[in-house]
Parts: structure tokens; C-alpha cells; sequence
């Protein structure tokens, strides 16, 4: 019987990441993987709530449960986003001002304005 050899990694917090090798039989998926890691939070009955919610990933991308891996793979599980992207770049503009962000915010005296 051929094994193979995984990482399951997810980052709980900013900047804390928990990996997990694991030795899996040679045609096992994403879902035996997170089953074989015993972590509490990631319960085997919820990996299909998991999936629809996109933080299933395999080398950063979006994955489903059902996926065969291959020697090497790395799962990743992901954390839900607390905040929308591109709310967020707004509101940092929106507090910034106009005149100090953007790409032309930094001038040479007596340049012409977009220069």
C-alpha cells in the first residue's frame, strides 16, 4: 500500500499558524486529511458547511472535500474574512483624503498636476 505525505496548516490567529504533517493513504482527500488531523474546531460532520463557505483551500485555492491529493499537497483551512476587502480600501481612502493617498499624492514643487 503507497502512502503519501501532506501538510494541513490553518492560521487560528494573525500571524499564528498551526501545520500538521500527515502519512495518508495514496488516494485520500481534503476531508480524510482534516478528519486525520483530530483538531476540535473542524468537526468530520461540518466539512461540507466548510466547503460552502470557501475556506477550504489546497496551495491557496479554493478546494471541495472530495478532492484526491497528491503527494505533498498542502490543505489549508481558512478563516472567514470579518470584513469585505473593498469596504475596507474605501473606508481607508475615505480617511486618508484625497490629497494625501493615491499615486500622484507625492509632487515636485512647480511639477504639473498627474506628473
Amino acid at each position: 500500500m503507497t502512502t503519501i505525505t501532506v501538510v494541513v496548516a490553518h492560521a487560528h490567529a494573525p500571524r499564528q499558524v498551526r501545520e500538521q504533517i500527515l502519512t495518508l493513504p495514496a488516494d485520500a482527500t481534503v476531508a480524510q486529511a482534516v478528519a486525520a488531523c483530530d483538531w476540535p474546531e473542524f468537526p468530520t460532520h461540518c466539512l461540507a458547511d466548510l466547503a460552502a463557505q470557501g475556506v477550504l483551500g489546497l496551495w491557496g485555492r479554493k478546494t471541495t472535500p472530495e478532492q484526491v491529493l497528491r503527494e505533498g499537497d498542502r490543505v489549508e483551512l481558512y478563516r472567514p474574512l470579518r470584513v469585505d476587502p473593498k469596504v475596507a480600501r474605501r473606508e481607508r481612502f475615505a480617511s486618508q483624503g484625497s490629497k494625501r493617498a493615491g499615486l500622484f499624492a507625492q509632487r515636485r514643487a512647480g511639477a504639473k498636476a498627474g506628473y
